[in-house]
């Protein structure tokens, strides 16, 4: 299942259309503060496709029905782009396990490129709900091997990948090599990508946005 943020009424459009604005980008606070709002909107969203309980709740004038997660979810996020949609994303899920991955692109002479996992901290993820966190799901490399990495730590009930911008390429990958029941939450898709990997006309380099250029 694909949601589309950029199609619901509030604010995941406005923040999207300012990740995108180069003339915005130059401020990399604003930046990284927006990846943390358009987190925090796609989590209030996402937390309808995830189980509640009831349970009771004593308020000073006597006894009222109330509602809790029926288990906190895992937070996974690729280090460094991710960390701030994960910020919001704790924001909803304040009690929520995190898983953390190192992964990034190791480019071969000609311009190819395989990805590269080299650290992994993770929960049991055994029945879980687990939401991976990456704000550009470009060839979809990346997401399905760091999901590969991450269920050698117990098989999730349900998986949910989360991103600011997707494209169409990375979505046929996700759907292809995760779960047929995965979900797939943006806030914009974009059509194309370059010979490089990279998603057009997509914002640029999240990570290098956020927390300045890598050698």
């Amino acid at each position: 299942m694909i949601h589309h943020m950029s199609e619901l009424p509030g604010m995941a459009a406005v923040l999207v259309s300012e990740l995108r604005d180069k003339e915005i980008q130059v401020d990399r606070m604003r930046f990284r503060h927006n990846l943390e709002r358009l987190g925090e909107c796609i989590a209030w969203d996402l937390a309808k496709q995830l189980k509640f309980q009831s349970l009771p709740v004593e308020t000073p004038l006597g006894m009222a029905e109330g509602k809790k997660l029926a288990r906190q979810p895992v937070l996974a996020t690729i280090l460094r782009a991710g960390l701030p949609m994960h910020h919001g994303f704790l924001r909803v899920f304040d009690q929520a396990d995190c898983s953390y991955v190192s992964a990034y692109r190791k480019y071969h002479p000609g311009g190819d490129f395989e990805i590269a996992v080299e650290y992994v901290s993770s929960p049991d993820l055994t029945g879980r709900d687990l939401i991976l966190i990456d704000p550009m799901l470009a060839t979809g490399a990346s997401i399905v091997q760091v999901y590969k990495a991450l269920i050698q730590r117990g098989k999730p009930e349900q998986v949910h990948v989360v991103c600011a911008i997707a494209s169409q390429e990375g979505i046929q990958m996700v759907r292809k090599s995760l779960p047929a029941e995965v979900h797939i939450w943006a806030g914009a898709i974009d059509e194309e990508t370059t010979a490089r990997g990279y998603i057009v006309p997509g914002l640029g380099d999240a990570g290098d946005l956020a927390f300045g250029e890598k050698l």
